[in-house]
Formats: C-alpha cells, structure tokens, sequence
C-alpha cells in the first residue's frame, strides 16, 4: 500500500489529512469568471481542528454527560399512553408506497398504520391527535453531512452565495457586523465562494479593510480550506512580508511580498484564527445540540456524520456518546469513521455496528478526490477551460488507484462497509476498481457499499455499480447552485449532463439518496427533492440541467427516507412508518405530490418527531 503521511492528532493546528490535502495554491488558470483556484471539499477540511485547538473547553467537558445536559431542555417524556393519528395522508413510504389514514404509536414504536375506523376499534383508549387533512411522512434521513464542522463554524455569519449572491453584499453585512462590534471583536464569517459570487476570483486584506481597519476580520471560504482575513488580523497575529510560508499552506503575497490576505491552507490560517480570544468561549456542547435541532426544523430526524475524527480524534466517540447519554439529543446520528486516523481507530477497537438506535457507526470513509467545482475532482480528460498541459488540468487523487484497492480490501475484511468520496469520473472508475478487485474476493458482504457525490457518471460506469450492488449519494446541490458553472465553465455542456444521474440509476434498478453535504450546502431535504425533480439551476431558474434526469416526487421522497435508512444501514428501524418500527416522522403543511414541483422546497414542516417525542413544532 502507498503509505500515506498521517498528521499527527496532538498536533493543535494541523488537521489529521494527509499534507497534499493542503497543498494547492492559486494558480494562473483563472480564464473565466467562474474559475477558482483548485479547492478540495470540506469532507477533510483542517478547520474543526483549527478551532477545537483554540477552544478553552476540554475533551473531558466534553465527554461530560453533566456538561451536555446543562446546554438544553430536556425534550418531552415519552407518553403513557397510546396516541393515536387520523385523519392524515399519511406516506408510508414501504415496499410498495402505499397510504394510510392512521397510525398508531406507544414507546417510541409504531403499534400499527392503516384504517382510521380499524384503529380506533383496536385503540379505543388511545389519545386522538387529529391531523386535520395533514400530510405525514417518515422522518427524513440526511445520508451525508458533517456533524462536528457544522456546529464547529454554524455560529458565524454565513456570508455566502445563497445569502449573499455577490462580494458586494457579503461586504456590506460584514461591514454591519463591524459596526455592531466591540473594540477589537473579531469579524467571524463563512461560505464566501468566487465561484458562485460575482466580484472577485478572491477576497483580500484590502477588500476586507473596507470593513473594518479597528476590527480584526475573518472569512472562511466555502471549501473551508481558503480563509481571508484583513490588515489588522495580520497585524494581531503578528505576520508580515518577513513571515515565512509552510511547505503545504501558503499565505497570499502582493509584488513586495507583504501577506495579501489570502490565507492557503490549514496551517497558515491557524497562525491567524488562534489570535481571537472569543473561540476560548465558543460551547461546541450547545453548539452541537443546535445542529440537532437545525435538522428538526427542515424534518430530518437521522443524520449521518461522514467523517468522524477529523475534529477531536477518537474522543469524537465519547462526545458522542456523552451527547446520547445526556437526554438532550433531538436527532438520531450514523457516522463513518475518517480513514485519515485508521490507526487511531484499530487502536481503539471499534467495529461496524458499534452503537444503538440513536448513535451508531455505521461506514469506513475514504476520500479519493477534491471537488468538481474547485477543479480538484479527478478526471479522465482535462478541465473545460484548460490545455491539460498540467497534472492539475485533470484533478488530484488524494488517493492513488492501488493504494484505494489495497484500502478497501483492508476494511472489507475487516468487516467495514466502505463509503468512497468521488466526484470526477477518472475518481468513479478507480472507485469502482477498488470495489471491483473486493468484490471479486467476496468481500462486499456488510453492504450498501457507498459512493459518495458520484458526479459525473457514464453508462458503463452505472452498468458497474448496478453489477456490484453499489449505492452512490447524489449532492444534488451540485445540479441547482452550480450547474451553470458546471455547463460553461469546468466540463462544458456535454459532460454535465452526466451529472447526478438519478434516473439513470433508478432505470437500472440502483437504490440511490439524495444529501446536503452541509456545511456545503444547508441541510434541506424538500429543497434536495425539488432539486432532483426538476433539475432547475439557481443561476438561470427557467433553463433544467438534463432534463432525462428528472425524477418523479414519490421516487425522491423514496430517496431521502426508505432508501437513505437502508444506506445508512437503519432501515431495520426507520426509514418508512410500518408496525414495529421507530416512530419517526413528520407533519407537512402541504402535500408534496400535489403542489406545483417548483414549490415543494417551500413546504412547511409543522412538526417533526422522534421516538415518538415531538422535537419541533412550528
């Protein structure tokens, strides 16, 4: 096997990927307007190590049930009595989609789903909840988010594209945030993208000093791998043209050589984000309840963390843990364990399966490639816009095609279901070579086996995956936000229409999911439909993105609840509303099947409950 230099885990500013994750800095391919330096996606991002080091909270507060339980109110006790549903539309969402009236719960677990006069005949000392006409569905499962990020970054100011469509905007909302400030408060903000920003291929300390020159200030690119940061946050920590650059993470330079702003890497943002006293007082506890309850708001009861350790190592285990055991939890949690501390991890003896109905591990994640959008995705041709005069004309592989064989063949004997992060078609086939060679010794047993983004797809390469019984997760944000960059300025219009091809798959008999990949894009799994239904793209609304790819709204729904279960490997207990299973489920204004399709993401959810608790409300 390649070997593969893991960072260190007591190592407070560095993230635990290896180093050529950190390696990319600006380049001259900059031809369009669209165009970004090369960026890998926030799946192995060094920023939750960056600021969990600059936190004053400890692993042990942490792993504390105490310290949980103080950061929330402790959600209702189960009821002692039967409650009885009627009068609803209720989606069972089982084998063969069927409808229901009514349903019956007790202890967390359905007791039964059919006939609203068969059930109060069988329930007739049950509490009543009348729906009113109300569309009920089983609780929404996002097959793939990143748990600790999110509440690592969610508080502060989201100053990206879909809050604000250009730098000029994002400008204008720092500059409210300064003015709102304290004497030398730090300016904390995040998902500013050049790609999809119009204004500037990239921020710099002048642009930020418009904001502020009293305030130190901070913005995290959207890849979470780029920040910027204005003159008087240089100045805090102390750098200057004399400041030398790490061999993997680069400051940005003007012609005399003075930092320009632009900060390239792990390593160089933590010798700025350690300087802001406030991340001493940031409660990741409450921080990390809130991501629940965020979830609860747009229905999603599951959620599934692909990337666990990257943050705090393996005591991300005993937070979890301690997060369950305090009461306070609002949402069920899957999570893959990051390949990067694999050493770590056969150090500490966990298995698949590990956990209960509420936390549980559940997959092995590897990442082989960057993004499509920040040109790091690995392809079999070049980028649209370049020569392919240049390795990076075609992408990175983070990880070379044996070693992935050699990886995946480990963790399947070992019992992992193995999910592979791939976005480019040249990191699909490898992928595929890599399943291929356990597949041919019998090794993919625990399955679903996952491919993750899955981007860009040819016929034989879904021909493959059908063979193999794989299961790719489709970040179909990668459709709406970007796919007019996608068009006309990374593949060219032929080649993304091989983008998330989710009726391809479903023709071919594939069980396939839909996700937010948040914090790239916000969890939000009626928006997430209505992307795969009508394929619309943000930038030009009226223009779809290969229509023969649009799906149907059951088979979507289908998507993000029974067929997410079964990927994360749940589908025993959540997933649909059948008897015996969790009672899991949430409440819509509307019915999705029958509002206009450009309209669904506008649904409100009126409840979402949990266990048989009711976690939201609107």
């Amino acid at each position: 096997m390649l070997e593969m230099e893991w960072r260190s885990e007591e190592t407070a500013d560095e993230c635990y990927c290896s180093d050529e994750h950190d390696s990319f800095v600006p380049s001259d391919r900059q031809s369009s307007k669209h165009r970004t330096a090369p960026v890998p996606c926030a799946c192995c991002s060094p920023v939750v190590s960056l600021l969990n080091s600059a936190m004053s909270v400890t692993d042990a507060q942490l792993c504390d049930v105490g310290h949980w339980q103080a950061r929330a109110v402790e959600p209702p006790p189960l009821p002692l009595k039967t409650q009885l549903f009627v009068n609803a539309r209720i989606f069972t969402v089982d084998e063969s989609f069927s409808f229901a009236e009514a349903m019956a719960i007790r202890d967390g677990k359905i007791l039964a789903v059919g006939a609203k006069a068969d059930l109060i005949d069988d329930y007739e000392d049950a509490d009543l909840i009348d729906c009113q006409g109300k569309t009920m569905l089983p609780g929404f499962i996002e097959p793939h988010m990143h748990f600790f990020p999110i509440a690592t970054i969610g508080k502060f100011e989201d100053v990206g594209p879909f809050r604000c469509p250009n730098v000029a905007d994002a400008l204008l909302k720092l500059k409210e945030l300064a003015q709102a400030a304290g004497p030398d408060e730090w300016i904390m903000a995040r998902q500013i993208d050049p790609s999809l920003q119009e204004g500037a291929e990239n921020l710099n300390r002048h642009m930020l000093d418009t904001v502020s020159t009293t305030n130190p200030v901070f913005v995290y690119n959207a890849s979470l791998h780029f920040a910027y940061c204005n003159s008087r946050a240089l100045e805090v920590a102390g750098i200057n043209k004399d400041t030398e650059d790490d061999s993997s993470s680069a400051f940005g330079r003007e012609s005399d050589g003075y930092p320009n702003g632009v900060l390239q890497g792990g390593k160089v943002m933590g010798m700025v984000i350690r300087h802001n006293p406030a991340q001493k007082n940031y409660d990741l506890a409450d921080a990390c309840l809130e991501v629940c309850y965020k979830a609860n708001k747009v229905g999603v009861t599951t959620f599934c963390d692909q990337g666990t350790g990257l943050g705090r190592g393996v005591k991300e285990l005993d937070m979890y843990q301690a997060l369950a055991d305090s009461g306070r939890m609002t949402a069920r949690l899957r999570y893959s364990l990051s390949y990067a501390l694999q050493e770590k991890w056969d150090q500490h003896g966990i298995q698949y399966g590990d956990g209960d109905s509420l936390v549980r591990a559940t997959g092995w994640k590897i990442v082989s490639d960057g993004s499509n959008q920040g040109l790091s995705g690995l392809q079999r041709e070049p980028y649209f816009l370049t020569d392919g005069s240049s390795e990076q004309d075609f992408g990175v592989a983070y990880v070379e095609a044996e070693a992935l064989k050699e990886m995946v063949i480990d963790r399947a004997k070992r019992g992992w279901p193995v999910v592979v992060h791939a976005n480019g078609d040249q990191a699909i086939d490898n992928t595929l070579d890599a399943y291929k060679a356990a597949f041919d010794l019998g090794l993919l047993k625990n399955g679903p086996y996952r491919i993750e983004h899955c981007s860009i797809l040819h016929d034989e390469q879904i021909d493959r995956i059908k063979e193999m019984n794989l299961s790719p997760s489709f970040l179909i944000g990668h459709v709406y936000y970007w796919g007019q960059a996608m068009r006309d300025s990374v593949f060219g219009e032929a080649k993304a229409s091989l983008l998330d091809r989710t009726a391809a798959c479903e023709a071919k008999g594939i069980r396939w999911t839909l996700h937010s990949d948040e914090p790239v894009t916000e969890m939000g799994p009626l928006r997430c439909i209505e992307n795969a239904v009508t394929r619309r793209m943000w930038r030009e609304p009226e223009t779809i993105l290969a229509e023969h790819e649009c799906i149907d709204v059951a088979t979507a729904i289908r998507a993000m609840t029974r067929d997410a279960a079964w990927q994360c490997h749940s589908d025993h207990e959540i997933g649909s509303l059948e008897t015996g299973k969790l009672a899991d489920f949430v409440i819509l204004g509307q019915d999705p099947l029958s509002v206009p399709k450009d309209q669904i993401k506008d649904i409100p959810i009126r409840e979402t409950w949990v266990g048989g608790r009711c976690v939201y409300k609107a």
